[in-house]
């Protein structure tokens, strides 16, 4: 599967973006995104199954940022709403061919090629 993410840039605290990440080629069963901050450690961000349901979600991004897919075609979505300079990273979308929803970015077979998000003011 090929995975081409987008929707990144620079915004204000606050602020609100919406990533999204076209899928081509073979089918999956769940999606997720992870960023990468400078300086540290990759980190799990959010996952829902192909379906919508068991949505997974990092405990820094509860109730701020949003997973879903457009029913459409195969475009992902990462919604980003109150945005913190330290959401500061670029984000990668990744597909899981066979499987549940997981934080762990070993459990994920295809990746993007990443998007930057920066929060400043």
């Amino acid at each position: 599967v090929q995975l081409q993410a987008s929707g990144g840039g620079l915004v204000q605290p606050g602020g609100s973006l919406r990533l999204s990440c076209v899928a081509s080629g073979r089918t999956f069963s769940t999606y997720a995104w992870f960023r990468l901050a400078p300086g540290k450690e990759r980190e799990f961000v959010a996952a829902s199954k192909w379906r919508g349901d068991r949505k997974l979600y990092a405990d820094s991004v509860k109730g701020r940022f949003t997973i879903y897919r457009d029913n459409r075609d195969n475009t992902l979505y990462l919604q980003v709403n109150s945005l913190k300079p330290e959401d500061t990273a670029v984000y990668y979308c990744a597909v899981r061919y066979d499987g549940n929803t997981a934080s762990q970015a070993s459990m994920y077979n295809a990746w993007g090629q990443g998007t930057q998000v920066t929060v400043s003011s």
